[in-house]
């Protein structure tokens, strides 16, 4: 059961989980984490330290984002063949604040996929 970051990170990438991973299964893009699920340990470290509460056991997941399950797996396929895998904390991006809480779109990822 690997677990699957939602779309509260859109736009707001902070990366408190990354740090407390034991197997570092997360990637990143320009605004979005994703867990690698054939790297992911089950562990549930990094669900208690998500500041917007975007990380879910895949069995977990809400009916309305449960494709994020999938999205995770593309994404962190992608990401990984390019190399960005994240092992240590960041700063979150500029404006997370202004974002969190907020509506948003995979657009915002899909963008950034396009220019790749």
């Amino acid at each position: 059961m690997p677990y699957v970051v939602t779309e509260a990170c859109i736009n707001c990438k902070h990366t408190d989980c990354v740090e407390v991973c034991p197997v570092d299964c997360f990637y990143e893009g320009p605004n979005f984490l994703v867990i690698h699920p054939d790297e992911c340990i089950d562990c549930n470290a990094c669900v208690p330290v998500c500041p917007v509460e975007a990380i879910y056991a895949d069995d977990e997941l809400p009916e309305e984002q449960a494709h994020y399950a999938e999205w995770n797996t593309y994404l962190a396929n992608q990401w990984q063949s390019l190399g960005y895998n994240i092992t240590e904390k960041k700063d979150p991006l500029p404006d997370a604040e202004t974002w969190a809480g907020k509506e948003k779109t995979e657009q915002d990822i899909l963008t950034w996929e396009a220019d790749a």
